[in-house]
């Protein structure tokens, strides 16, 4: 996807900034690659035939993708995006019907990498540049973290 799409998507990322880390690939979603996954799309829609852990609730609400990442990966809430040493975080946003869009995850200096959907891996400085209306993800909603 061209430079000026991503910008026409997310209004706030062009002055905000970010770089296009890798091609476009249609194998992971953003849920996988915050979750670390570049294998397959994780998605919570039963007929999908998607990945979904056994024993999580298959929803687009908040609380089961909390689920999905303490089970994928041992994480937990916590109340701020900031850099934290030896700490990994991820981001969950939501749109306006309270649904999961998207899921971003901060790397060890501090930027985030977001894949956006079928589309290029993206680093960017920080969370609010992809907030918004559709075609943005909405509003951050979650952040959780784990131990590197």
């Amino acid at each position: 996807m061209p430079r000026a799409e991503i910008e026409s998507w997310f209004p706030r990322i062009a002055t905000d900034g970010f770089e296009i880390t890798s091609p476009a690939s249609q194998d992971y979603n953003c849920i996988a690659w915050a979750g670390g996954d570049t294998t397959e799309k994780w998605d919570p829609d039963l007929t999908s035939g998607r990945y979904w852990p056994v024993g999580v609730p298959r929803g687009l609400d908040l609380q089961s993708f909390i689920k999905l990442y303490e089970v994928e990966g041992g994480y937990q809430p916590c109340e701020s995006e900031s850099l934290e040493e030896g700490v990994e975080k991820i981001a969950i946003f939501l749109d306006p019907n309270n649904e999961v869009t998207h899921a971003a995850r901060q790397k060890e200096n501090g930027v985030w990498t977001s894949k956006l959907g079928d589309f290029e891996d993206i680093e960017h400085t920080n969370l609010a540049s992809l907030s918004g209306l559709w075609p943005a993800y909405g509003d951050i909603a979650k952040i959780l973290k784990r131990r590197r």
